[in-house]
């Protein structure tokens, strides 16, 4: 195959997961990333899990690439020494009515091919002691890993392969024709034969520059944790989270044991008044016009205004949040948490408001935009990388980690 120079927006984990493979292969890659850091945003703030896939529609992009994922993730955390660890988790049912919702998400799991299985209250309490539950699912190869690590190995890697990398470089005009394309940044600008994009928060608005419509609108989420203080970390052992209301996107409020010991909860899922506002203090009048002017957001929004409401609750509230921890491990009170950082989801919303439940990635003329890669993107960034090769016509094979 031919060697062609192309150019990616974003230096998250996507990004450079898109970097490392294209020039392992022998192309031309420049990554522009507007940020001094590599995953600044969404990689750098989410929950570090390496998900297993049982929440998803069988056969969907999300349910085949977290299983490969999932696979993928820990050999590369292996091959290079990352840390990581593999305890498993329970999503469990805390009184009788959740119990069919746990039996659909165990029916996907198997449709899915994620190790898993449905056990007891007793058998629930031998993994977490502390834990409240009537049934649970039991996920064996769900993980723990330190994204931001993985994302500055796959910087170290795609330089290594002859990558240009580039912070501080942040775009301003895209020109794109036959040819190829020509994006004009704050350090300069780069011509080349294929344009993709992996801007995340800002992936619609990357699209928009280049001329190209794109199919959805990125609202952006604010996902806020608590952290247990240390005298309580032994109520949880590994990962606990609820069964989830299938009609969203979001897993619901969740305990994680990380890599460094400390127990993390949360996030909650509140909308952020700008799209790196990771604090209600922190307001861009462009992305707050943006979002409540969005035809897809309205109709999402009164579509699901009890939700949205006891969300805000729970965001400004620490009571009610503890509250919502103490459903799955009761010990748990307001003194025993503090407040910890908070993540910004970039959740894809449709023109009839609904929620873009699996990866979207939109192709045109000489461009790859990725518009919607929400967790378990972080999981699956291996393999959304190698399917954005194939989609590109840069790679016609899988390639070992």
């Amino acid at each position: 195959m031919l060697s062609q120079s192309v150019v990616i927006i974003g230096g998250g984990i996507l990004g450079l997961a898109v970097a490392e493979r294209l020039s392992r292969v022998g192309h031309v890659v420049t990554l522009l990333e507007k940020e001094q850091t590599w995953a600044a945003h969404q990689t750098g703030h989410n929950s570090g899990v390496i998900h297993a896939g049982p929440y998803y529609a069988p056969g969907s992009l999300k349910a085949r690439m977290c299983a490969a994922g999932n696979r993928s993730m820990v050999e590369f955390a292996q091959e290079h020494g990352i840390a990581h660890s593999v305890p498993g988790k329970l999503i469990v049912a805390v009184d009788d009515e959740e119990i069919p919702r746990l039996m659909i998400l165990a029916e996907r799991a198997v449709a899915n091919g994620v190790p898993s299985r449905l056990i007891g209250a007793d058998e629930a309490r031998e993994y977490e002691p502390h834990v409240s539950a009537v049934r649970a699912l039991r996920v064996e190869s769900t993980g723990i890993i330190d994204y931001p690590a993985v994302t500055r190995k796959l910087a170290e890697l795609a330089t290594i392969h002859g990558a240009d990398l580039l912070t501080g470089a942040k775009v301003e005009r895209i020109l794109a024709d036959h040819e190829g394309v020509r994006v004009l940044h704050s350090r300069g600008e780069v011509r080349a034969d294929l344009l993709i994009n992996c801007a995340g928060l800002h992936a619609d608005r990357i699209a928009a520059l280049a001329g190209v419509e794109p199919e959805v609108r990125i609202v952006p989420f604010r996902g806020e944790y608590y952290e247990l203080k240390a005298e309580r970390r032994d109520l949880v052992n590994g990962l606990i989270y609820p069964v989830p209301d299938p009609e969203l996107p979001f897993l619901g409020v969740h305990l994680t044991r990380m890599i460094d010991g400390t127990v993390h909860a949360g996030p909650n899922a509140v909308l952020a008044l700008a799209r790196e506002g990771y604090d209600w203090g922190t307001v861009n009048l462009r992305d707050t016009i943006d979002a409540l002017g969005y035809p897809g957001f309205l109709r999402m929004a009164r579509n699901n205004l009890g939700t949205g409401a006891a969300e805000v609750v729970r965001s400004l509230s620490q009571r009610v949040f503890a509250r919502s921890l103490a459903r799955l491990v009761p010990e748990l009170g307001t003194a025993d948490i503090v407040r910890a950082g908070a993540g910004v989801r970039a959740q894809a919303i449709r023109r009839d408001g609904s929620l873009a439940d699996d990866f979207v990635i939109q192709s045109a003329p000489r461009q790859v935009h990725v518009l919607n890669a929400p967790s378990p993107a972080a999981t699956s960034a291996l393999e959304i990388a190698a399917s954005i090769a194939t989609v590109a016509g840069l790679s016609s094979h899988p390639l070992a980690y």
